[in-house]
């Protein structure tokens, strides 16, 4: 039998099924038979000689395999699939290709790109898509430090917000507390006129725990007031007149410029403020990173804490991270004003940007609060935002067309990529991408400046400003005049 068929063109003779065709059975059919379809005898090229031919011998596929074991066991139905599933379809397989992604896009490392809906979707939430480190540790260190100020104003009052001699509008206990656990309080820091050279010595201050504006309620001294182990108690009696104080010995208690950042006036204002820090703040630590955002985020507030301490009023107990929080808004205006043509409405976003700014100022002019930080936040943030964010991208285009989307990105990717090729990070750079450089070095140098020329003066020159009030009050009835200490000096 097989030599018959080796010798004999199995396809010499259309074949004979015994099963109906669709075509074919005109046995059963009571209308007229179609035409029979065209049928090559010729067999394909590579066509199996041994394989009997089927009812479907029309068409291009063959069902029998040339290099199969005809005496293995017969293979599953899965099997038969997986073996044979490639002779279905000649066409290849490619993954779908997502409109947002584009072959020629250079900002973006390759495979780290983010689609905007699964951005969308990975940031809802305060628990999901990256974990802001910094914004939850600061938040959660602020309610710890504002329940202790409440615990032990309740320790020492018996109310857990004061209500005598004047009920506190923030709705949390006195200032006087608030001094006494680290506020900005400029008698707490250094020598002071008509303090440390008063004409009537001694001096006497309230206590933390004070309820009463009777001179006999409040014989503190300033040891007991400042707290954190006191301060020099020192007297310059024999001072010539006019001659200025000693910068020592004199109360030094620096870090009342940081401590501030964790300190609240009350419910209210710790509740605004851990709103902005908790969806604002995830925005710009998720965009800048952790380090980066603390970073701005310290040394807005403490630079806002020290510019307040140069020309506010004298007596202002300052706390809060108001500075901090306007550090981060400078932040947000800068990355809108760099990917100002990619945004859908830019226009919309500054307009939002500009109302918070201005209404948080508004407010700072309000007899009791310290707009210098916030003015000296937000100003810290422009400076620091210019230093640290990346280069817009019409700065950072490189003149040739060679660096691919992964060499651009190792190459030119911040500090990370000039460690890695610190000579590549410099070729090809336009001359504007230069001159951005000298002005980000001149940004930063400008702060370190400005903050030891602060510091300086708020210690030793105490150089003061006449038309500075005017940026933190209205001239409405005594309002500028609300936080200044009457103390009254030998001279």
């Amino acid at each position: 039998m097989s030599s018959h068929n080796y010798y004999t063109n199995a396809y010499s003779d259309p074949p004979q099924t015994s099963y109906a065709n669709a075509y074919h059975d005109h046995d059963r059919r009571a209308d007229a038979p179609l035409p029979p379809l065209p049928y090559d005898p010729s067999p394909p090229p590579f066509a199996d000689p041994y394989r009997q031919p089927s009812a479907g011998a029309q068409s291009s596929r063959y069902d029998s395999d040339p290099y199969e074991d005809r005496d293995a066991i017969p293979l599953g139905e899965r099997e038969r699939e997986r073996k044979h599933g490639s002779m279905h379809s000649v066409v290849p397989i490619l993954p779908p290709q997502h409109p947002d992604d584009d072959a020629f896009v250079r900002d973006a490392k390759p495979g780290k790109r983010r689609r905007r809906g699964e951005e969308r979707e990975e940031d809802d939430g305060w628990f999901r898509g990256k974990i802001t480190w910094v914004c939850f540790f600061m938040s959660s260190v602020q309610l710890i430090v504002f329940l202790a100020e409440v615990i032990k104003y309740g320790m020492l009052t018996g109310t857990p917000i004061q209500i005598k001699p004047s009920f506190n509008p923030m709705i949390g206990p006195s200032p006087y507390l608030y001094i006494n656990m680290g506020a900005r309080y400029q008698p707490c820091m250094h020598n002071m006129e008509g303090v440390q050279n008063a004409k009537n010595p001694p001096v006497h201050w309230p206590c933390p725990g004070t309820t009463s504006l009777d001179e006999s309620d409040n014989q503190c001294t300033l040891s007991q007031l400042c707290g954190f182990g006191g301060v020099p108690e020192v007297l310059f009696s024999d001072l010539p007149a006019g001659a200025p104080l000693p910068n020592s010995p004199a109360p030094n208690q620096w870090w009342r410029f940081i401590i501030p950042i964790f300190l609240h006036g009350g419910i209210i204002h710790i509740a605004f403020n851990l709103l902005l820090q908790l969806t604002l703040g995830r925005d710009v630590e998720k965009l800048i990173g952790s380090v980066r955002f603390f970073l701005v985020y310290m040394a807005a507030g403490i630079f806002g804490f020290v510019l307040g301490g140069n020309f506010a009023a004298t007596g202002i107990a300052s706390t809060g991270a108001s500075g901090s929080l306007f550090g981060i808004l400078a932040i947000t205006l800068l990355d809108l004003l760099y990917h100002w043509t990619s945004r859908a409405s830019p226009l919309k976003d500054l307009l939002f940007i500009a109302i918070d700014v201005i209404i948080a100022f508004v407010l700072g002019l309000l007899p009791g609060l310290d707009n210098f930080s916030h003015i000296g936040g937000f100003l810290m943030g422009l400076v620091l935002g210019i230093c640290i964010l990346r280069s817009p991208a019409a700065v950072s285009r490189r003149t040739s067309a060679d660096f691919t989307a992964r060499s651009r990105y190792d190459a030119g990717a911040g500090v990370r990529g000039f460690v890695k090729q610190p000579l590549a990070f410099f070729q090809n750079r336009r001359g504007v991408w230069w001159v951005w450089w000298i002005v980000r070095a001149a940004a930063l140098l400008g702060a370190l400046v400005g903050f030891i020329l602060l510091l300086k003066n708020f210690y030793q020159w105490r150089t003061g400003c006449s038309w500075c009030k005017h940026l933190s009050c209205l001239p409405i009835k005594n309002w500028c005049s609300v936080g200044n200490l009457q103390l009254e000096s030998q001279a």
